[in-house]
């Protein structure tokens, strides 16, 4: 693995496939070649192998996905998110704050236009997984209630 030369080409392409889309990751295999980019500090990964399996073993272990979470506030659209209603202005929610059904936890912006996104349940906020003004896509976690 160490005498294979990376293909920075590739990775630049698919750096730039990136940022063009406004995905937050993206993964090529070509089974003997593995390239893994997210945005956000996440660890860009390549991975040379000659199997499937050696692939595989090489993945990282696999982490407790948010979205999995039966807490979990999924975002009902694509858009930009933001924790409070105008710039300086507090956040609708903090961790650790008391929510009411109904209530307003962050609003996300698609066409010019603010979404609020409710509290479906009364519940504790125990994390909030995006940070203020970061785009978000349908489905992605944006809080996990308790």
């Amino acid at each position: 693995m160490a005498n294979t030369p990376i293909d920075s080409d590739a990775i630049r392409a698919l750096a730039e496939l990136l940022d063009e889309t406004g995905l937050t990751e993206i993964e090529y295999d070509s089974g003997a070649l593995r390239i893994r980019i997210a945005k956000g500090g996440a660890m860009t990964g390549v991975t040379y192998a000659s199997a499937p399996a050696a692939i595989a073993a090489a993945a990282p272990a696999a982490v407790a996905d948010p979205a999995d979470h039966p807490g979990a506030i999924k975002a009902p659209m694509v858009g930009v998110v933001y924790h409070s209603s105008e710039p300086g202005a507090a956040a609708f929610v903090q961790v650790g704050d008391q929510v009411a059904q109904g209530q307003t936890l962050v609003l996300i912006e698609a066409m010019k236009t603010f979404n609020p996104v409710r509290a479906p349940r009364a519940g504790t906020v125990a994390a909030i997984l995006v940070d203020d003004a970061t785009p978000v896509e349908f489905g992605e976690p944006l809080i996990i209630l308790e």
